[in-house]
């Protein structure tokens, strides 16, 4: 596959895993069945299953979750690499996959934040998605640590 061919799945994945029209269906598409997935506010995943319990826990508890690309992706060998930014409100049930303590039902909080991603793509599938988060940012609006 080329560098664009790449991108395009890339481009594909931020848009319906991640973006506000979430298609669980790309999970199957474009995730490899072992896919390395590790974000720092979030329990590392292995594997579609895995994957996909955490989406659907994060957009059950978050329903407005969307996060969009913010500079254009860059391409190298394997690898892709996407800066971006979003955020989501908290109306749903409980949530207790973040680095320090859990939200109750519908706290009703706000975060918006940004991060980096790297992904590998092998075969026209994702294998691995290494982000670093602004997890400070989206701790302090979650009320999770002190604003100072």
């Amino acid at each position: 596959m080329t560098l664009e061919d790449n991108k395009a799945v890339v481009g594909r994945w931020f848009s319906e895993f991640w973006g506000k029209d979430f298609n669980p269906a790309v999970i199957d598409e474009l995730a490899a069945p072992d896919i390395r997935f590790e974000y720092s506010m979030h329990d590392p995943c292995r594997g579609r299953d895995e994957v996909r319990a955490f989406a659907t826990a994060f957009r059950t508890a978050f329903p407005d979750l969307n996060f969009w690309g913010t500079a254009d992706l860059i391409a190298e060998g394997d690898h892709v690499v996407g800066r971006w930014e979003g955020g989501g409100t908290h109306t749903g049930p409980a949530f207790e996959d973040l680095p320090v303590g859990g939200l109750p039902a519908a706290s009703g909080r706000s975060m918006r934040f940004t991060g980096t991603t790297v992904l590998r793509v092998e075969n026209g599938l994702i294998t691995e998605e290494i982000g670093l988060d602004d997890g400070v940012t989206a701790l302090k609006a979650l009320g999770l640590i002190p604003q100072q």
